[in-house]
Formats: structure tokens, C-alpha cells, sequence
């Protein structure tokens, strides 16, 4: 009886052991690419590269270019597969505490796996030398483009541009509530590392929030105009950002932002109850 005890704790622990190490690789990965993504952000509002995408493209596209360039590639698509593994686990099983098993937490964890599927798809694809396909922007001018081809479609490309603005404006209040203290476990060390951490979510998450409000609104926009050339992805964004009064320095302070939340995600990778 001992033994078979033993036998299924093992058959527990070790599923549950690679649903970690997925989810940890995951959120390291997500950290570089927002990071690379920040940092192409700044040098676009420094007039540096104009031409280079800020957008998971563009990451990817500067990492070919520097040493190991395809071995990262492999290492960041390997990555999103994880987190994708990670989120569906989660949409299945559901997450860890009291209310990872609500059925809106396992519908949410299960849009994040579809998505980053795709991105790892895409990552692995432009790994493997068959290109990284179309940018953010062309992506989300094709989506809007088909969908109002559909009936009612105006409807449905108003109502997905204005969830993810709201998804959005979630996101900046949840990081100004440090909502996502919940799920860390920092370890005993001095207490200016958990400040660390909190200007790391704070930061980040507005500049996150920020970027989902302001592409939703473009949705919208679009869906109300009925042109799909209106449809922003995350390139064409974080552009509009230096078109307004505040000039390129909005944009600098959202791409900033971007780079906390990456560092962030590195943070989660270390630290997140999984």
C-alpha cells in the first residue's frame, strides 16, 4: 500500500513539476520580447532605426541579427510553446488558489494559450528560416478587414476592439492595486526587493495597459469608420503615441514602461506560484 502511495504522489508531482518549469521558461521568454520590443520603442522615439518594427517581429528580427541568433530564436519559440502549455493547463485543470477553477479564469487562461500558440508558431516558424510572416500591423489591418466582410461584422470588430480596450484599462488598475502581489512568492530577503518588484508591476503594467487601451480604441475607431486601415497592431501603437501633444516623449515613457515589464516577467519566472 506504501508503494503505490509513493507511486501516485510521483505520478502527481512529476506533471506538476513540468507545468512549472513551462510556465517559469514562458514567463522568461514573454520578459525578453517585451524588453527587445521597449527597447526598439526608444530608439524609434530617438529617431534611431525608424524602419525596425516594435513588435514581436521586430524582436525576433534583432535577435537573427546578433550572435546565436538562430539558437535564440529556437530558445524563444521553445519558450511561448511552454507558456502556451502552461495557460492551457490552467483552462483545463484550472490555476491555483480558491478561484483559478472559476470558469472565467479557465476561459481567460484559455484565449492566452490560443495566443500564444500563435506566437510560438510564428517564432518557431521564422527559426526554422520559412520567414516570421506579417507584422502585428498587417495582422490586425487583415482580421479587421475580414471580419467586417461579416454580417453584423461592424458589431463584432467594435465589440473585440472595445474588450481588449477594457482588457486594457484592467490590466493599468490591477498594476496600480499591485494586484499581482497575490501571486508571488518572494523570498526572505531585504525589503527593498519587493519595492523592486513593485515598481517593476506598476511600472510596466500602465505602460502594458496602456498599449491594449490604445489599440482597442483603434478597434473601435476602425469598426466605427468601416476601414480596416484604421486597425492598429502593436507597431502602429506605439507610434500614435508620439503624435500627440506630449510628442516622442510619450512614446519613451510607454516604451520604458514595456522594458519594466519585461524585467517584470523575469521577476514572475522567479518568483510566481504556479
Amino acid at each position: 500500500m506504501q508503494s503505490t502511495s509513493g507511486e501516485n504522489r510521483v505520478r502527481e508531482v512529476a506533471p506538476r513539476a513540468g507545468v512549472e518549469a513551462a510556465a517559469r521558461a514562458g514567463l522568461a521568454t514573454r520578459g525578453v520580447l517585451y524588453v527587445l520590443v521597449g527597447v526598439i520603442a526608444l530608439r524609434i522615439a530617438f529617431g534611431e532605426n525608424p524602419g525596425q518594427e516594435a513588435d514581436r517581429q521586430g524582436a525576433l528580427a534583432g535577435l537573427a541579427g546578433g550572435p546565436l541568433g538562430k539558437v535564440l530564436i529556437w530558445a524563444v519559440g521553445i519558450g511561448l510553446v511552454g507558456m502556451a502549455l502552461w495557460q492551457l493547463s490552467e483552462a483545463v485543470f484550472g490555476g491555483p488558489g480558491p478561484r483559478g477553477r472559476k470558469a472565467r479564469k479557465r476561459f481567460a487562461a484559455a484565449c492566452r494559450a490560443v495566443f500564444y500558440a500563435v506566437a510560438a508558431g510564428s517564432a518557431l516558424a521564422f527559426a526554422a528560416g520559412q520567414g516570421g510572416g506579417k507584422s502585428s500591423d498587417e495582422q490586425s489591418r487583415d482580421a479587421t478587414a475580414s471580419v467586417l466582410e461579416l454580417p453584423a461584422g461592424r458589431w463584432l470588430v467594435a465589440l473585440a476592439g472595445l474588450g481588449i480596450a477594457v482588457g486594457g484599462v484592467v490590466i493599468a488598475v490591477s498594476a496600480v492595486r499591485r494586484t499581482f502581489r497575490k501571486h508571488l512568492a518572494l523570498p526572505t530577503w531585504p525589503r527593498w526587493v519587493g519595492d523592486v518588484v513593485d515598481v517593476l508591476g506598476v511600472g510596466g503594467g500602465l505602460a502594458r495597459g496602456a498599449l491594449f487601451a490604445t489599440a482597442g480604441g483603434c478597434a473601435v475607431y476602425a469598426a466605427l469608420e468601416f476601414d480596416p486601415g484604421k486597425a492598429k497592431g502593436v507597431d502602429d501603437t506605439l507610434r500614435s503615441f508620439a503624435d500627440t501633444p506630449a510628442g516622442p516623449w510619450l512614446l519613451v515613457a510607454v516604451a520604458a514602461g514595456l522594458v519594466l515589464f519585461g524585467a517584470f516577467s523575469w521577476a514572475m519566472a522567479a518568483w510566481r506560484r504556479v
